[in-house]
């Protein structure tokens, strides 16, 4: 079965000899204090230094950082969208913070007046999102984010981004502040979701917070051996991501040719594409006959998706076979109708 639920890249990102390579050099019989520095600031220059290594702290996976950031921010409520990242909730509830929600509208879409509303009935300590957005992909823009932001900091809270899919989609243009963080992962377009590495950025002030409960040691020899490997090497990274964004937009247009005049294909700057409407499960089941695994969402906990099916990409082999198997249950569909 060829997985297209978990959003995940199905290519790695280093060769075999690369990465054996790693591994003989990587000493992993000592504790990594200095990696951890190194990646941090390989990781800045990558993105241009627009920020510091001081500026970053870095957890098992963003979501260690998400845990950390519910025990250590203020006290009072977690505001997120619903849906989104159901790790949200999963971490407050672990923790016994109480979290509120903004509900979609029945398009999936969340008006900036909506969110403003509830972040004044709610009063929130901080607020949550991921942009794009999962699962519908959408960007929010600079204004809507800065209009989230600045009534976080009028109650004296803080605005996270969850950017787990911003290298699919355009950079935010927003400087850093002290109530504004940027969250991110690896395990998505660096294609490291084994290794476990996840990214929180921010003003030094607030890292430092942050870094309160920080781990002395928060990531695996290896784990940094290879992040510091693809951050170092920015033409090979850049050329890997590049080929992802084609993955993704060849995934987009198998579903808009053959799906689109059967149901609901929303628009997407991610690495996958949600789907809605009478058709769409009866397309899943389809594609999950021939070997193809979607993301249902049958879990009563997420009753806001019924109905809808998400497909992540693929190899370019797996996508001829999957645009084969679309393009017959188009063309038998329309037979039928």
């Amino acid at each position: 079965m060829i997985r297209m639920n978990k959003n995940e890249s199905p290519i790695k990102p280093l060769s075999t000899e690369t990465l054996t390579k790693l591994i003989e050099k990587c000493d992993y019989h000592l504790y990594p204090d200095v990696a951890y520095d190194r990646f941090r600031k390989a990781y800045a220059r990558y993105y241009g230094n627009t920020f510091t290594r001081e500026q970053i702290t870095c957890g098992n996976g963003s979501d260690e950082l998400i845990q950390k950031l519910m025990l250590i921010m203020p006290d009072g409520p977690c505001l997120t969208l619903n849906p989104d990242f159901f790790m949200y909730q999963d971490y407050a509830r672990q923790v016994n913070r109480d979290i509120q929600f903004v509900d979609a509208t029945p398009e999936l879409s969340f008006p900036v007046e909506a969110v403003l509303d509830k972040i004044e009935a709610v009063q929130p300590s901080f607020f949550i999102l991921s942009n794009p957005h999962n699962p519908t992909g959408h960007r929010f823009d600079e204004s809507y984010l800065l209009a989230v932001a600045n009534r976080m900091k009028q109650l004296g809270g803080y605005l996270v981004i969850d950017e787990a899919y911003i290298d699919f989609s355009t950079p935010l243009d927003i400087a850093l502040e002290d109530h504004i963080l940027v969250m991110r992962t690896l395990s998505k377009a660096y294609a490291m979701a084994g290794l476990r590495l996840g990214v929180l950025i921010g003003t030094e002030k607030t890292i430092q917070l942050v870094r309160q409960i920080e781990h002395p040691y928060p990531l695996s020899a290896l784990t940094m051996a290879i992040g510091i490997q693809l951050f170092e090497n920015q033409a090979d990274t850049e050329a890997f991501i590049a080929h992802q964004r084609h993955l993704s937009s060849r995934l987009k247009a198998i579903l808009q040719q053959y799906a689109s005049p059967h149901m609901t294909i929303y628009p997407s700057e991610t690495n996958f594409v949600l789907t809605a409407g009478p058709q769409a499960m009866v397309l899943g089941r389809h594609v999950e006959q021939h070997g193809f695994l979607p993301r249902f969402y049958n879990d009563p906990s997420e009753a806001t998706m019924a109905g809808f099916v998400r497909y992540s990409i693929a190899t370019e082999a797996q996508l001829d076979r999957f645009e084969q198997v679309v393009k017959e249950w188009s063309e038998r569909h329309d037979i039928s109708n």
